[in-house]
């Protein structure tokens, strides 16, 4: 008979994802560091890839339910889950990019959107107040909040400047498996929803939208999707464990 392996301890657990969410950030930095106009999505694609096998590491993207790659690349319009493939970014574009690696079993998740070259001032506001709502709501990843409470923290911080937190895409439990409960949606109410505990591991999104919040979802892939109005959509993502403060493990 052949041994199942041995449950991780919650210590062992969370020592595995300090590890790995430094290898991610790592990752993810050096991926980021080759966008520039010119290059295609499947460049970062097959950066990503060289970097993962260098790192002894798994991918936790590809092949998930199907998915074919190792990253998730957007550019300009498109949402979430963008496909890797021959598209040219251009000066003024800006890009998202969410990786995600399995190391010694357990799962860290984190995304970023970047600019191509030079963009207008508008761009920049954007892409600052979504990681600005990441950022906040990274703060209230505390023992005793609430799910309602990062939720509220990120559509807040959207919705003051006039942007829109997209609504079928959430944050999500993360650590044994990709997506574990609870879900984490971008919006909320104060004290409401399920409560964090000590020690709790979770992926938390800021998936905002410049303009409307409606997303069309690709009928051919199955994966991309665009924002409805054809305007801009950004991303940002880091895996963090719940306790007194906040401490996160995907730091970039």
């Amino acid at each position: 008979m052949v041994q199942s392996a041995t449950p991780l301890s919650d210590s062992e657990r969370i020592e595995r994802m300090r590890h790995g969410g430094r290898i991610l950030a790592d990752i993810l930095r050096e991926v980021l560091s080759i966008v520039k106009p010119g290059i295609t999505t499947w460049t970062l694609e097959e950066r990503a890839r060289e970097l993962i096998t260098e790192n002894i590491v798994k991918p936790a993207f590809q092949g998930y339910e199907g998915y074919p790659a190792v990253l998730c690349v957007g550019p300009n319009e498109i949402v979430v889950h963008g496909i890797p493939d021959e598209t040219v970014l251009n000066e003024g574009d800006i890009v998202s990019v969410d990786a995600g690696i399995i190391y010694e079993g357990v799962y860290l998740d984190m995304a970023r959107t970047v600019p191509v070259g030079d963009v207008p001032d508008e761009t920049k506001k954007f892409l600052h107040t979504v990681e600005s709502a990441l950022s906040k709501a990274c703060s209230f990843a505390r023992t005793g909040n609430t799910v309602g409470d990062i939720g509220h923290a990120i559509s807040s911080t959207a919705e003051s400047e006039g942007y829109s937190v997209v609504r079928e895409m959430v944050g999500h439990g993360v650590g044994l498996k990709l997506h574990e409960d609870p879900m984490i949606p971008g919006y909320g109410r104060r004290g409401e929803g399920d409560v964090l505990y000590e020690g709790q591991t979770i992926a938390i999104e800021a998936i905002i939208n410049q303009g409307r919040p409606e997303i069309i979802i690709s009928k051919e892939d199955g994966w991309t999707s665009w924002t409805k109005d054809g305007k801009l959509s950004a991303l940002f993502e880091n895996t963090v464990l719940v306790s007194k403060r906040c401490q996160i493990l995907t730091p970039l």
